[in-house]
């Protein structure tokens, strides 16, 4: 898996001060996307020991509230094994903070199709699905780009068997 960035302290993709990873890779090519750099999965660097031991530095600070993994798609195929890897390493060193994974696939796909990886989802809090939408874009819609992106808390949908959004009841 190749990234192209570690974000220090972003406070733009998740609740908190966050680490964001912005992976490469991403096959969905939506119109106007905000990141077009990283849709190649040969572009970038590639993640390694020492880029996990930048986000876990970052994730020690006390005031970090979390990881969002971004990009490109994190749920490309080229990188699924190794966010999983990732992501349970985080839960694992890490268990009170939480994870944010933004992709271009629906909650419906990801659960349709057992590509989740063996159970990637088991340790993402907050999952940002679907495709940007340039017709559906709103610079007011809370952490996504387009209306037909859904917040949904992964935990919570998972246990009740159907999608929750963020931050209802």
């Amino acid at each position: 898996m190749n990234y192209h960035n570690i974000t220090h302290d972003d406070m733009n993709n998740g609740d908190g001060l966050r680490v964001v990873l912005w992976v490469a890779g991403c096959e969905h090519h939506c119109k106007n996307c905000q990141n077009p750099i990283t849709w190649d999965v040969t572009d970038g660097v590639e993640f390694d020991k020492a880029a996990f031991h930048e986000i876990c530095t970052e994730l020690n600070k006390p005031y970090i509230s979390g990881l969002t993994l971004s990009g490109g798609d994190p749920l490309h195929p080229v990188n699924r094994y190794q966010i999983l890897w990732l992501v349970k390493k985080v839960k694992q060193f890490f268990p009170h903070k939480t994870i944010w994974l933004y992709t271009g696939y629906t909650w419906e796909e990801i659960t349709a199709n057992d590509f989740y990886c063996g159970g990637i989802l088991n340790y993402i809090d907050v999952l940002v699905d679907g495709r940007f939408e340039e017709d559906l874009k709103d610079v007011g819609y809370h952490w996504a780009g387009s209306t037909n992106q859904r917040v949904i808390n992964v935990p919570q949908s998972l246990k009740e068997g159907r999608v929750i959004l963020h931050g209802s009841n």
